[in-house]
């Protein structure tokens, strides 16, 4: 029996019978147990798209605006780094082996646009969905069979699955949270107001000023910064953006546990790995009280909200040796 519930797995239907596959039943409880939440999963989709758009060197940040020949070879991409982080052995006749078995990975940015060869009939894909549009993603289990693909096939002679035949699907994941494209997302003047500066320091600086109480991942301010040293505009130091924003009462604390701490505690957005959120904190007072709380630099603060005055931020807390930057 399966450690993991499928049903709250997939969430949608699903007419895979487990005990009458065991190699697809192994293979799906190894993915589960590398990555119960799945975050991990995410992660390297949302690094993937990043890697794709590339938005330090072309300051792109949408999907569309991608050439078709990088499209098409989004696919390879995600193979490989999913090999690289979950350190997937090489496959024999497939792309990778799991738990003893031969899986594909097919990747379409089209849900359902999963282009299946003629070799992998009879073989397990993991089918990998993901839409940046939507910040929404999914990864299946399928064995393949010839019935149930469209008959209609490319040049390459690959299939697509019927859209009946999608509930053969075990969904390791299924319309998951994609980490959010911030840029993607904001209001088109916001977001020109951001990127209008000539200086990628002042655009670093904006983007945590105007962005407030949303996570914000490193992909983001590599295309707003549009520099190799782009995490070091954001680091406390004259003009950088903690140092300038503090003044104006807005903190921007980053994935280390005692950031993120003051971000629950506060009732913020919390960062998680690769991430930052900005918000506005005042001195608390009388009438804040109610209001959740954090001490810092000997003071109680709380987040502020429209009718609270500007005054400086105290600084955040150093992360430990052993956190990551």
């Amino acid at each position: 029996m399966l450690p993991f519930d499928v049903s709250a797995a997939t969430k949608i239907p699903s007419q895979v019978s487990l005990n009458e596959d065991p190699a697809l039943a192994a293979v799906y409880e190894s993915l589960r147990r590398s990555d119960p939440t799945g975050q991990r999963f995410a992660a390297v989709l949302r690094d993937t798209i990043d890697q794709l758009l590339n938005g330090e060197a072309t300051g792109r940040y949408d999907w569309k605006t991608l050439f078709k020949t990088e499209k098409t070879h989004a696919g390879t991409v995600v193979e490989i780094n999913l090999q690289r982080e979950f350190k997937f052995d090489d496959g024999i006749d497939m792309d990778y082996r799991i738990a003893g078995t031969d899986v594909d990975c097919k990747y379409s940015q089209a849900f359902g646009g999963w282009m299946i060869p003629p070799e992998a009939m009879g073989h397990l894909c993991l089918l990998v969905w993901a839409d940046d549009y939507k910040s929404r993603w999914s990864a299946g289990l399928l064995r393949i069979a010839p019935e149930w693909l469209n008959k209609g096939n490319n040049r390459d002679l690959k299939l697509t699955v019927k859209a009946e035949h999608r509930n053969k699907i075990l969904w390791l994941w299924h319309e998951a949270e994609l980490p959010e494209n911030v840029l993607l997302h904001l209001d088109p003047a916001v977001r020109k107001a951001i990127l209008s500066s000539p200086s990628g320091q002042q655009r670093v600086n904006e983007l945590f000023r105007r962005v407030l109480n949303r996570r914000i991942g490193r992909g983001v301010v590599r295309t707003v910064a549009q520099q190799s040293d782009y995490m070091a505009r954001v680091r406390e130091a004259k003009g950088r953006a903690r140092t300038v924003l503090r003044e104006e009462g807005i903190l921007i604390p980053g994935h280390y546990s005692s950031h993120q701490a003051i971000a629950r505690t506060l009732g913020a957005q919390v960062p998680q790995h690769g991430e930052l959120v900005s918000f506005r904190v005042v001195s608390a007072r009388p009438h804040h009280e109610g209001r959740p709380s954090v001490t810092l630099d000997g003071r109680a603060w709380v987040l502020a909200d429209a009718n609270d005055p500007v005054e400086t931020a105290p600084f955040l807390p150093k992360h430990t040796i052993n956190e990551q930057a």
